[in-house]
C-alpha cells in the first residue's frame, strides 16, 4: 500500500504508477465498505469519498510533488479557473475521480463503481492530451490501465449474429434522447452506475458503445477514455471532436465510445438527435 503502508515503493513510469494509484485506492474503498457497512449509505459515501481522495492527494503530493492535480472532492473543483497560474500554466495535471458511482458503492452487490486516474500533459501528442490512465473497478477485481492496455474489444455475441446493439446507459439519469436514438439504430440500453464502469464495459466487449449528453465533468471521463483511446477504440465529443481535458472549465458535458467500425453510424445519428451541427 505504498511507503507509507508498508514499504513498498511504486512504478516510476506514469502508466504504471496511474494503476498503482488506482488499484490501492479501490483496495480501501473495499475495506471502507466492510468497516462502514451499507445500513448508513451517506455515512458510507462520506467515508468512502473521503478515504479515496486523501490518499491520492497524500501520494501524488510524496511521488509527483510538482505536479498539479485537479479532484473531483477539491473545493470549488466545479468553478472556472481565474488563471491563479497553478492549473492551467502547469505541463502535468492528474485528473482524479476518488470514487465514481458513489451511489452504487453505498449499495451492497453492486459492482459498477470505479477509482479514475489520469495524467493530462502539455507536451502529450495525443488531441486529448491523456499520457497516462488506470481505472479501478475493485468490487469487478479489475485494474485496467495503458501501460499494458487491454486487447481492442470483440463484438458482442448479440451484435454479431444480427441481434441488438448495447448502448451503456446511466441508471439514474439517462438522457432524454437515449431512448429515441436506441430505436433509430436498433439498439437496447444497458443501465449502468459508474461512467468508468460504462467505458470499462465498451473495452471488455460486454456493450457496444457508451454515450452521454447533458452533464458530466472532466474526472468522469478522463482516465477511460485514456485506456480506451489506448485500447483503439473510439472517443470522441458527441459532434466528433476531439475530448479537450485541463480547461479553465472543467465541464465536459458529453462524449461517445463506441468501436471505430460502429463510429460512424453513431455519430451519424447523433446529428440528427442532438442538432450537432
Amino acid at each position: 500500500m505504498g511507503e507509507s503502508q508498508g514499504g513498498e515503493s511504486p512504478p516510476v513510469i506514469d502508466g504504471a504508477f496511474a494503476r498503482w494509484l488506482a488499484g490501492r485506492a479501490g483496495q480501501l474503498l473495499m475495506e471502507v465498505r466492510a468497516e462502514v457497512g451499507h445500513d448508513d449509505p451517506a455515512a458510507l459515501k462520506a467515508a468512502g469519498d473521503k478515504r479515496a481522495h486523501d490518499f491520492l492527494m497524500s501520494e501524488l503530493a510524496r511521488h509527483r510533488p510538482a505536479d498539479a492535480v485537479l479532484s473531483e472532492e477539491q473545493q470549488d473543483a466545479r468553478g472556472v479557473l481565474a488563471g491563479d497560474g497553478t492549473r492551467l500554466d502547469a505541463s502535468r495535471v492528474w485528473i482524479i475521480d476518488p470514487l465514481d458511482g458513489t451511489r452504487e458503492f453505498s449499495e451492497e452487490g453492486r459492482t459498477d463503481w470505479a477509482v479514475h486516474v489520469a495524467l493530462w500533459g502539455a507536451g502529450c501528442a495525443h488531441p486529448n492530451r491523456l499520457a497516462a490512465g488506470a481505472v479501478a473497478l475493485p468490487a469487478q477485481h479489475r485494474v485496467i490501465a495503458t501501460d499494458h492496455p487491454p486487447a481492442y474489444p470483440p463484438m458482442p455475441v448479440a451484435s454479431a449474429t444480427g441481434g441488438k446493439l448495447r448502448l451503456a446507459a446511466s441508471r439514474s439519469r439517462p438522457p432524454a434522447f437515449l431512448s429515441a436514438l436506441a430505436e433509430e439504430i436498433g439498439a437496447e440500453l444497458v443501465p449502468m452506475g459508474s461512467a468508468g464502469a460504462k467505458i470499462a464495459a465498451v473495452i471488455g466487449g460486454e456493450v457496444d458503445a457508451y454515450v452521454h449528453a447533458g452533464g458530466q465533468y472532466e474526472w468522469d471521463s478522463a482516465a477511460p477514455v485514456a485506456v480506451a483511446t489506448a485500447t483503439g477504440l473510439h472517443a470522441s465529443r458527441v459532434d466528433g471532436s476531439a475530448l479537450e481535458y485541463n480547461g479553465a472549465n472543467p465541464r465536459l458535458p458529453d462524449l461517445v465510445v463506441c468501436r471505430k467500425d460502429l463510429a460512424p453510424r453513431l455519430l451519424s445519428a447523433l446529428r440528427g438527435h442532438l442538432q450537432v451541427p
